[in-house]
């Protein structure tokens, strides 16, 4: 072999060798510019007026890779809002880039621990972010007060050593915690406003979660564009009359056969808690043919079901969620994943789904 030949051979190698010797500074150089990139980017300031919704959480309770605990972001105009705070929703949110320095409003539907469970870090990360001088507003049914309360004492002294320790820069204490409004749930198929600013209308409308009372769902409009979201509920007469001629319905869904599975793995199991959560849980939820039927007596565009119960996680277990919806509703559903993401830009019918981040 040729000096010549052995140094080409030996080259590839040298550079393999160096990579890796080199490997702790090249991959902390590489995370750097990452994070810039990220930092100076904003995915939801890319979309065209109207409203955007993301998915910061589409699961429920039970642990799903890819979806988390439920939580709804919606850019409306100049509004940045979220309903509930479900585990891991923050986290989403960060990793998707919306800002959350920015959120107006945080919006509850009922105060089951999977929709509240992420409230306090969510909090927290609107404050420091921003530099917020004033707390997160948070809406929602009788009971939002003790909720916010009870988070408020948990974080105090979280608030304290922040504010201690970054200054005003950072962490004004003025802008910890958050302040809580509520709101007489009105009569079912009734709503109320609960906000309206920058030409963004929120309405409250309740929901069939029994025994959960109160428990409601919202719907935003904005520049001609709407988008109903359910929250947890049963098939609802309430939702369908409030969600008439809405572009975007965002529901609920758990599969009935799913769950009956689980029911009898449990008892083969002799595991009786599981068997009797089991049987308890589809009489308050919403079946994707529920929701599917909703949507087509609501006249919506398009349907985006999210909170999917169980977890989704064999190949197959989608198709069969999704059994019977094409029959039930005509126009185009999404199966929600963390960071689904779809815009509704004014002026126009479209729901358009957009690449995420997740």
């Amino acid at each position: 072999m040729t000096r010549t030949r052995l140094t080409l051979l030996l080259a590839p190698l040298a550079v393999l060798i160096a990579l890796y010797a080199f490997r702790a500074p090249l991959a902390l150089r590489l995370a750097e510019r990452g994070i810039e990139r990220s930092l100076s980017a904003d995915p939801f300031a890319a979309t065209p007026d109207g409203i955007a919704v993301t998915l910061c959480g589409a699961g429920g309770p039970l642990p799903d890779p890819k979806r988390s605990g439920p939580c709804v972001a919606v850019k409306a105009g100049k509004l940045h809002l979220v309903f509930d705070a479900g585990s891991g929703g923050a986290r989403n949110l960060t990793r998707m880039r919306f800002p959350l320095g920015a959120i107006d409003a945080l919006l509850l539907t009922h105060f089951h621990s999977d929709h509240i469970d992420g409230l306090g870090e969510l909090a927290m990360l609107r404050w420091v972010n921003a530099a917020n001088t004033a707390p997160l507003p948070v809406l929602g049914p009788p009971g939002t007060a003790a909720v916010v309360a009870g988070f408020n004492t948990a974080y105090s002294a979280d608030a304290r050593y922040r504010s201690a320790h970054h200054g005003d820069t950072v962490a004004p204490f003025s802008g910890h915690g958050m302040q809580a409004t509520e709101f007489a749930v009105p009569a079912a198929g009734d709503s109320v406003v609960v906000l309206a600013r920058e030409g963004v209308t929120v309405r409250m409308f309740a929901v069939n979660h029994t025994p959960v009372d109160p428990a409601v769902g919202y719907r935003v409009d904005y520049a001609g564009r709407s988008v109903v979201i359910s929250g947890d509920t049963a098939r609802s007469a309430s939702l369908e009359r409030v969600a008439k001629g809405a572009d975007l319905l965002v529901h609920e869904a758990l599969s009935p056969a799913m769950v009956a599975a689980m029911h009898r793995a449990a008892v083969a199991a002799n595991r009786p808690i599981i068997a009797k959560v089991t049987t308890d849980i589809p009489g308050y939820h919403s079946s994707p043919v529920d929701a599917a039927k909703s949507a087509t007596a609501a006249g919506v565009q398009h349907l985006l079901l999210y909170h999917v119960v169980p977890p989704l996680l064999l190949p197959g277990m989608e198709a069969a969620f999704l059994e019977g919806v094409p029959e039930a509703f005509s126009g185009p559903v999404t199966l929600g994943v963390d960071g689904t993401l779809l815009s509704l830009p004014a002026g126009t019918r479209a729901v358009k789904e957009l690449p995420h981040s997740l």
